[in-house]
């Protein structure tokens, strides 16, 4: 076999199926629920909305989440597709490899490693900038060297901000890997009560908060534009990246496959009714925020609560929305820390990894290794950068894995049309080309400073594969 031709060795459907399968399925629909709104419903609504409408769209912010909402929804389609068909752990990595050969493959789980690492890391710097409000409204002060990042990423360069550590990032992030070590039963039981409160609260930000609206401050809708992508329609697209991470949430579902009980069924219908769900409060959200308080002073790490403290008699809903805002950004860490802790495990199972990282804890049935090595990354990670940094680095990576997942359907279609599938993409060649188009375009919106940073992971990824996934590989020793 030609070295060309073996960097594009494709892993059978059959090989993933039959794979060792070493984890409880416990998850039933109402848990790949839980687990789908516990990942989306959090620092999209809590942190980044905030960000987004300050530096980039204004009130047009809900225009940003219509149009990453179409992005992940023609990506969630394929997503339910491959989902149905081929219900194991590995997300985007997996079908990839099915389709597109072991390259590929590589090149789109090493990216989706990115994005759920940083994922874990970007929310637990959300968190800790809600806990420390909360903790400040309870009358107890952080200080602020011990809660902010070290670094910060200005034009394109590192610069130190003067504090020491995020230690509230840090801790909320071994707590979390404490949690999923010890069991997947036990960590969504978890997420279950901590998505209730969360969404009990959004909803109650949304009711309140319609009867404070200032519609005023709603025109213009879409501000001039300042130059660049401060506001304008440049603004609106660049916020619409922005806020895109958000939805991950739909492949945390995909990732839990393997742990699901009747997946064909189940994880199609978990993604698309999490995203779903998901979608509407975010553009509802969006406008009520804007509504309340001049967009400009939503620039700061707890937005929804300093909306809320424009208006003193809201002061109650304040105190609880940070509290929400605590309880909902740590569930969406620990669906995303499950996630990629399975996705480690899967490519580990395939050799490109190292086997260590395969191993199943004899007791409590889950991907220990990996998930204290989630846990040792992503929490330094979140002690040492910014949020801004950690939120667009993660766009980047969640958008090349969506269009790659567009691209194998059609792709499988063509070379596999026999297989049983549980779910079939509408009108595929136009709903996939669309989510294609449309990723590509989202993602072309990014500045050269994260485009650099994107290629230096991917160095590092095609390092560990050449040196040692290309001789590794389980499916290559096997042909």
């Amino acid at each position: 076999m030609s070295l060309l031709r073996s960097l594009f060795t494709i892993k059978p459907v059959e090989a993933s199926l039959s794979a060792s399968d070493n984890m409880r399925r416990t998850l039933g629909l109402k848990e790949l629920i839980v687990l789908g709104v516990g990942a989306v419903i959090g620092a999209g609504i809590f942190v980044i909305t905030g960000q987004a409408a300050a530096e980039h769209a204004g009130p047009a912010l809900t225009i940003s989440f219509v149009l990453a909402g179409l992005a992940a929804a023609l990506a969630a389609l394929s997503y339910a597709e491959f989902a149905a068909m081929l219900p194991v752990s590995g997300s985007a990595y997996v079908y990839a490899y099915a389709t597109l050969g072991e390259l590929l493959a590589w090149f789109i789980g090493w990216n989706v490693v990115a994005e759920y690492l940083l994922a874990v890391s970007s929310v637990a710097v959300g968190w800790s900038g809600y806990g420390v409000g909360l903790l400040h409204s309870m009358g107890i002060d952080v200080p602020a060297a011990l809660a902010n990042a070290p670094l910060a990423f200005v034009d394109g360069h590192f610069v130190m901000t003067g504090a020491l550590i995020n230690l509230p990032a840090l801790l909320v992030v071994a707590a979390i890997t404490a949690l999923l070590y010890s069991g997947t039963r036990q960590s969504t039981l978890f997420a279950s009560a901590v998505v209730v409160l969360k969404v009990l609260v959004v909803i109650l930000f949304v009711v309140v908060g319609l009867q404070y609206i200032d519609t005023s401050l709603w025109h213009p809708y879409v501000p001039e534009n300042q130059g660049g992508t401060h506001y304008g329609w440049s603004g609106v697209f660049r916020a619409a990246t922005s806020v895109f991470y958000a939805y991950i949430g739909f492949d945390a579902v995909a990732t839990a496959a393997q742990e699901t009980r009747n997946p064909q069924q189940n994880v199609p219908a978990g993604i698309l009714i999490s995203l779903a769900v998901c979608t509407v409060l975010y553009i509802i959200v969006a406008a009520v925020l804007t509504g309340l308080v001049p967009y400009p002073q939503l620039a700061t790490a707890e937005p929804v609560a300093t909306a809320l403290a424009a208006h003193p008699q809201l002061a109650w809903l304040k105190l609880l929305t940070q509290v929400g805002a605590v309880a909902g950004l740590t569930s969406v860490i620990l669906v995303m820390h499950l996630g990629l802790a399975r996705i480690l495990y899967t490519m580990a199972g395939d050799g490109l990894l190292p086997r260590t990282f395969g191993a199943v804890h004899e007791r409590f049935k889950t991907p220990h290794r990996t998930t204290v090595l989630v846990g040792v990354i992503g929490g330094l990670l979140a002690a040492v950068f910014p949020l801004s940094l950690l939120g667009d680095l993660l766009s980047m990576g969640t958008l090349l894995a969506f269009a790659t997942v567009c691209i194998g359907v059609l792709v499988l279609r063509r070379t596999r049309p026999e297989l049983p599938r549980g779910f079939r993409v509408p009108a595929a060649p136009v709903v996939c080309s669309l989510g294609v188009i449309v990723c590509l375009f989202l993602l072309a919106q990014m500045n050269a400073g994260n485009w650099m940073l994107l290629a230096g992971w991917t160095a590092i990824g095609m390092l560990i594969y050449i040196g040692y996934g290309y001789r590794h590989s389980v499916l290559r020793q096997r042909g």
